[in-house]
């Protein structure tokens, strides 16, 4: 096997080795002993002893799986008086802000990195970032996937299982793939 230059096995070894988040492997470690449903109000306090800020009050039900290149605990802010259901997955790669009393389903996906489009021989071209913001009060219906870019307006509601492309205004249902307006809500 040829030898690397050292310059670039440096290289290789940062690019490999930049997702790891060895504090927040540790407290997900403990969480993981956790059941589902079991000390809501705990995983929050648990969270934050990894650097997460999180406001008073708010309760996740079950794994919170984060993901991201970097220092991620920066750029997830979650408000006071959330409900964050099971197994959602927040993509960190930009910041994802929670404003308060937002509510989360089952299993929702925020994600704030894709890619451009591409040459033919490789379409996944490189990649692009872009932060998410959840307005107070909105309900995001389980399973839905937010895409990078996307801004949920105060008091929205997103069906269950839609995918949201764009921003959604303030106190609107939407629901499909892609998500569009169903209704204006009181």
């Amino acid at each position: 096997m040829p030898k690397l230059p050292f310059s670039k096995l440096s290289r290789i070894i940062a690019e490999e080795s930049g997702a790891l988040q060895p504090r927040l492997l540790l407290i997900n470690g403990m969480l993981g002993l956790l059941p589902r449903y079991v000390a809501a109000r705990l995983r929050p306090r648990i969270l934050r002893l990894a650097g997460l800020p999180i406001g008073d009050g708010t309760i996740i039900m079950g794994p919170l799986r984060l993901h991201g290149y970097g220092p991620i605990s920066k750029r997830l802010r979650i408000g006071r008086n959330c409900v964050i259901n099971t197994d959602c997955f927040f993509d960190l790669n930009d910041c994802i802000t929670i404003a308060d009393h937002v509510g989360i389903g089952h299993e929702v996906m925020i994600l704030t990195a894709s890619h451009e489009m591409g040459q033919a021989a490789h379409r996944a071209g490189p990649l692009t970032t872009a932060p998410v913001t959840i307005e107070s009060g909105a309900w995001i219906g389980a399973r839905a996937l937010i895409l990078p870019g996307v801004q949920i307006g105060a008091g929205s509601v997103v069906a269950a299982g839609s995918v949201v492309t764009r921003t959604v205004p303030a106190n609107t249902l939407v629901g499909g793939v892609p998500a569009r307006p169903i209704r204006q809500l009181d």
